[in-house]
């Protein structure tokens, strides 16, 4: 251990006791993703609480138990979705971080700290962090629900008076994310137990492919989980020929089956991007892009899992509306006027705007995680500067990466949505009679809506160019000597 190493122990130590962490690069969007999740729930609680009174003064659908425990299903589902991906980007997000510790924490532990203490710290850190973005998510989502209140007075005919945005439940989003943000950092952070006193003689870096693959106990959780999810999701499509309540049992098996997705995403990513590097082209840049997202699966990997599941939600909304639609149509004889589906259309539109925010949540994870990444690889970057490449092969070469990922993401996520979707409307409207006959509707035939493809695909275009701008300044920022130099 250096003299240089040895005398920045304390600094770290004593920064990483107190608040000075949270300036630490990853922390602010981590706060961020918090926010997002808990002033989401706390809309969703107080909008499903709104339409609920409206409802209830509709002089025709007022005494209608069934629609407002409907809305409020859809509430309860979407809040945990929001926490659910929420949960897995900060995950990803802290491992990240800890694989840029791995020497701080090696030099913690040649002074005497345990790998217990290291990780109970983290996790305290993951705890602050879960408490400020859920306490700034809850200010926002009631700001944001006054507004909504107010709009909704100058809208509708019977809108109710006197309602308060200050719900019993408005606290539960809130609680919920800061507890699952605790939870996912524990979960990000368990590299530190296999962290060695002797990695603070090397530099900071992530799991080779060789490293990944020898992760048999893993694996096999991955693998569990996929196998459990995919039964519940075909027992969900049989059940659903018998009751709508097949959706419940379909739900839970796209949790647990997405789960394992994300545990084993070093198993089923790279051949995905091994396919979408071939497309990048056969130039210097192209390669060194290619062979980066897959020499390190794991980062790749976390990157990706966050855009794949955003992309699958917003697909799987998509298509379950679609064919729901479809099926309608399909049973009315002659020309259906387009008055007739405006409401599940306005339906459809409010519920792809409210899934694009777990979408969103997933966006802010991929930037968050590009940039930790490139900050952590300046040793690679100055090398490579050192030995020809220029500025803008650099930065060629961070946008490709970042193409790269975005793309396979996409790919994967429009294959498991459409799937998903599929699942959910089959499980769910099997089993509704259908006129002539009143029948059971039976198999469902999936309808793909293209145009919202089409605006997925532009989004991650557009999210990929917006990921890579910030890490892009960054890879050329510091000079190769510097950048060689660096801890």
């Amino acid at each position: 251990m250096t003299a240089v190493a040895a005398a920045t122990v304390p600094e770290r130590a004593s920064r990483t006791a107190g608040f000075g962490w949270l300036r630490d690069r990853g922390m602010g969007a981590s706060i961020l993703v918090a926010a997002l999740s808990a002033g989401f729930g706390v809309v969703l609680v107080d909008v499903t609480a709104y339409i609920g009174v409206v409802l209830q003064a509709d002089p025709y659908i007022g005494d209608s138990g069934t629609l407002a425990f409907v809305v409020a299903l859809l509430s309860v589902l979407l809040t945990g979705v929001a926490m659910y991906v929420a949960a897995i980007v900060t995950a990803n997000t802290f491992a990240t971080i800890i694989a840029g510790r791995t020497r701080q924490i090696a030099l913690m532990r040649l002074i005497g700290a345990t790998a217990r203490a290291q990780r109970a710290e983290v996790g305290r850190q993951g705890f602050i962090v879960g408490v400020i973005g859920a306490a700034l998510g809850l200010l926002a989502g009631l700001v944001l629900a006054v507004i909504g209140v107010q709009i909704g007075a100058q809208l509708l005919d019977n809108a109710p008076s006197g309602f308060s945005v200050i719900q019993p439940l408005i606290a539960l989003p809130a609680i919920g994310v800061a507890l699952t943000t605790w939870a996912a950092a524990w979960a990000g952070s368990r590299r530190v137990l296999s962290v060695t006193p002797l990695q603070a003689l090397g530099g900071s870096v992530e799991r080779s492919h060789d490293d990944v693959s020898g992760r048999a106990g893993r694996h096999v959780g991955a693998w569990v989980l996929l196998i459990a999810g995919a039964a519940l999701l075909a027992a969900g499509v049989v059940v659903g020929l018998v009751t709508p309540l097949g959706v419940v049992v379909a739900f839970v098996g796209g949790i647990l089956s997405f789960t394992g997705l994300a545990l084993g995403a070093v198993l089923f990513m790279p051949p995905v991007l091994r396919l979408v590097g071939r497309m990048l082209g056969s130039s210097a840049t192209a390669r060194l892009a290619a062979e980066n997202a897959l020499r390190y699966p794991e980062r790749s990997s976390r990157m990706a899992i966050g855009v794949v599941m955003g992309v699958t939600l917003v697909t799987m909304f998509a298509v379950a509306m679609e064919s729901a639609k479809q099926l309608m149509i399909s049973q009315v004889e002659g020309d259906v006027p387009a008055e007739f589906f405006a409401p599940m259309d306005a339906f459809a539109a409010i519920m792809m705007v409210l899934v694009a925010i777990s979408a969103v949540i997933a966006a802010v994870g991929l930037v968050n995680l590009l940039t930790i990444g490139v900050v952590q690889r300046r040793r690679e970057l100055g090398l490579l500067r050192s030995i020809g490449l220029s500025n803008g092969q650099v930065r060629a070469m961070v946008l490709l990466e970042a193409t790269h990922i975005t793309v396979a993401a996409t790919l994967t996520g429009l294959v498991l949505g459409v799937a998903y979707g599929w699942i959910a409307a089959q499980s769910l409207l099997g089993s509704v009679p259908t006129p002539p006959d009143m029948n059971p509707a039976g198999l469902v035939a999936p309808q793909v809506p293209w145009l919202p493809v089409v605006i997925i695909v532009l989004a991650t275009a557009l999210l990929t160019l917006v990921a890579a701008a910030t890490p892009t300044r960054l890879a050329t920022r510091v000079a190769p000597v510097e950048a060689l130099a660096a801890d």
